[in-house]
C-alpha cells in the first residue's frame, strides 16, 4: 500500500481533480496538509475530506517543509501502511507519474528516496529552468553527487525513513534541499525516475519566492563560503607573519594552516554542518586528516605557483585557495560532519 502526502497552500480545483484521478488507481490513503490557506479555501478542503482524504490544518502558513513534516509525523503516529509518496497540489505532477514512483518504491530492495525528476524540455518558464540549472550545478560541485532535478516535489520514501524526515532542519523550500544534502549520511540511496514536465500558466501557481527561498536553499553553502573566507584571511595573515619571521615556506604554510584550521573546524561544526549526527570525537580526527591532505595540496600548489611559475606570493596564495575551496567543502560535507 501507498500513502500519498500532498502539502497545499491556497490550492485551486486542480487539487480535487488530482484526488479523483489518484483514487482511480486505488493506491491507498491520501493525506493533505492545509498550510494556513485560510477561510476562503475551507470549502475546498472540506470537499477533499468528503472524498475520503485525511486533511490536516495549520492555522497559519508555516512553509512547505513544515507541512511535509506535519504529514510525515501524522502518517507515522496513525500507523498508515506502506510507503509514502509526496506530490504537489498544483497539477504539476500527473497521476500516472505518481503511480510510477509508487511502483518503483514497492520494488525497491533497501530504504531510499525516489525522485520524480523533470526533464526540463520544451517551453519551460525561464525562472524554473535557470533556478534548477544553478541548483543542480552547485549541488553537484559541493556534494560530488549528480541529481538532475534537485527541486522536484514528487518524492517517494520508505516507511522506516519517517522519523529521519521529521528531524531534518528547515521549514520552507530549503527543507527539500537539506533532505538531499543529508541523505547520504544515513546511507539512503537516491534514485531518479524521469517524469513529464507540466507548467500551467507559466507556473503562476507556484509559491516559490525567487529571492527569499533561493537564499534559504543556498544558505548552507553561503555560510561555508563565509567561514572559509574568514579562515582564509586568518591563514593569509599568519602565512606572511610566519614567513617574515622564519623565511621557511613549508613551516610558514604548516603553522598558518594549523591555526586557521582550528578556527575553521569550530565555526563549521557549530554553524555550517549542523544537520549531521557525528560527535566531536568522530569528526575531529577526520577533519584534521583532511587538514593534512589540504596542507600538502596547499604547499604543493603554492610552491608550483610561486617557485615554478614565478608568481608573486600574494597572487599564488589566492590561486591556491580558489583551487582547494570546492574540494574542501565537498570533503567536509561527505566525510567529516
Amino acid at each position: 500500500m501507498i500513502t500519498i502526502l500532498i502539502p497545499a497552500y491556497e490550492p485551486d480545483e486542480r487539487l480535487l481533480d488530482l484526488i479523483i484521478k489518484l483514487q482511480d488507481y486505488q493506491l491507498g490513503s491520501i493525506v493533505i496538509v492545509d498550510d494556513g490557506s485560510g477561510p476562503a479555501y475551507r470549502g475546498l478542503f472540506q470537499t477533499a475530506e468528503a472524498f475520503g482524504c485525511d486533511v490536516l490544518t495549520h492555522s497559519v502558513n508555516l512553509g512547505k517543509g513544515q507541512a511535509l513534516k506535519t504529514g510525515f509525523k501524522y502518517i507515522q503516529e496513525a500507523r498508515l501502511p506502506g510507503y509514502v509518496v509526496c506530490a504537489d497540489s498544483d497539477g504539476q505532477h500527473l497521476p500516472h507519474d505518481i503511480k510510477r514512483i509508487a511502483d518503483i518504491l514497492l520494488n525497491q530492495p533497501t530504504p531510499g528516496i525516489v525522485l520524480g525528476s523533470r526533464r526540463f524540455s520544451g517551453k519551460i518558464p525561464l525562472r524554473s529552468r535557470f533556478g534548477n540549472s544553478v541548483t543542480r550545478g552547485v549541488f553537484s560541485l559541493t556534494t560530488g553527487t549528480k541529481i538532475y532535478d534537485t527541486q522536484t516535489g514528487l518524492r517517494g520514501f520508505s516507511p522506516s525513513m519517517l522519523g529521519w524526515l521529521c528531524q531534518i532542519p528547515g521549514d520552507r523550500f530549503e527543507y527539500e534541499m537539506n533532505m538531499l544534502l543529508t541523505a547520504h549520511k544515513e546511507g539512503y540511496k537516491i534514485t531518479e525516475e524521469f517524469i513529464d514536465t507540466v507548467y500551467l500558466d507559466h507556473n503562476k501557481s507556484s509559491h516559490f519566492r525567487p529571492l527569499v527561498d533561493s537564499f534559504r536553499i543556498y544558505l548552507p553553502i553561503l555560510m561555508f563560503s563565509t567561514s572559509s573566507l574568514l579562515s582564509g584571511l586568518l591563514d593569509f595573515t599568519l602565512l606572511f607573519l610566519f614567513q617574515s619571521l622564519t623565511h621557511n615556506l613549508f613551516l610558514s604554510v604548516a603553522a598558518a594552516r594549523l591555526c586557521s584550521s582550528v578556527f575553521n573546524y569550530s565555526v563549521n561544526r557549530k554553524y555550517v554542518f549542523t544537520g549531521g549526527k557525528k560527535s566531536r570525537l568522530q569528526s575531529l580526527p577526520k577533519y584534521f586528516s583532511l587538514v593534512i591532505l589540504v596542507l600538502l595540496f596547499n604547499y604543493g600548489l603554492l610552491y608550483f605557483y610561486n617557485e615554478q611559475l614565478i608568481i608573486p606570493l600574494v597572487a599564488a596564495k589566492i590561486l591556491t585557495e580558489i583551487s582547494i575551496f570546492l574540494f574542501s567543502y565537498w570533503a567536509q560535507r561527505k566525510f567529516v560532519y
